[in-house]
């Protein structure tokens, strides 16, 4: 399974939990939180990170940490 497919299905997996949400907040929120369960499962490195580091460092100047 690829990154992609396994955040779908996680997705996938709080929507069957959930049908529906308070408030558009509660969905953002809920989202946040399976994204950010999801992240602790990739154990691959992303592939030609320093360059693509690199060109996000341009586009959003000041943002991302040295």
């Amino acid at each position: 399974m690829n990154t992609i497919e396994g955040l779908n299905a996680t997705y996938r997996k709080l929507n069957r939990q959930r049908s529906a949400f308070p408030s558009d907040q509660a969905l953002l929120k809920a989202l946040y939180l399976a994204t950010f369960k999801a992240t602790k499962k990739w154990t691959m490195p992303i592939r030609n990170w320093s360059k693509v580091y690199g060109e996000s460092a341009i586009m959003c100047e000041g943002r991302l940490p040295e």
